[in-house]
């Protein structure tokens, strides 16, 4: 079992984590721009702020952390030790945030990708390349409907 660092230290771990311009949220805006594609960051007039808007083609993409989102939450739960009251509800309020943001966003139009930040890790050229061929499809106009994440 890893051991849990004091107060202080842990306070100052927590303060390190961002919630802009993540690493995965970068390897995926150069990737995108790379390609060609051009979109701006953390749209404050779109619900949730999504982290890269492609306005052209009304395409809003989250980057999700893992922890924060609830990736595989069921097993997930479980596995929080300390503070857990506080951590299972705060990590349920932002899936519930997720949703209605996806919800609001869609009723304006907007198709919702959302990646787990361990998939572009992992799969980045997946994640640009399901982009691309949701724009291809968009300038087209047929637009497809994207994969549930």
């Amino acid at each position: 079992m890893p051991r849990v660092p004091p107060s202080p230290q842990r306070s100052y771990i927590m303060s390190r984590i961002r919630s802009k311009d993540t690493k995965p949220e970068l390897l995926l805006r150069k990737a995108l721009w790379a390609q060609g594609i051009r979109y701006r960051t953390h749209s404050k007039d779109l619900p949730g702020r999504p982290d890269v808007v492609i306005k052209k083609y009304r395409l809003a993409i989250f980057i999700d952390g893992e922890f924060w989102h609830g990736h595989q939450w069921e097993k997930t739960k479980g596995r929080i030790r300390s503070n857990k009251d506080f951590w299972v509800a705060k990590i349920e309020r932002n899936m519930a945030r997720d949703k209605e943001n996806n919800e609001a966003l869609i009723a304006m139009g907007y198709t919702v990708f959302r990646f787990w930040g361990e998939d572009i890790r992992k799969n980045l050229r997946q994640c640009v390349n399901q982009i691309q061929l949701y724009i291809e499809a968009a300038g087209e106009g047929r637009v497809p409907y994207p994969a549930d994440y």
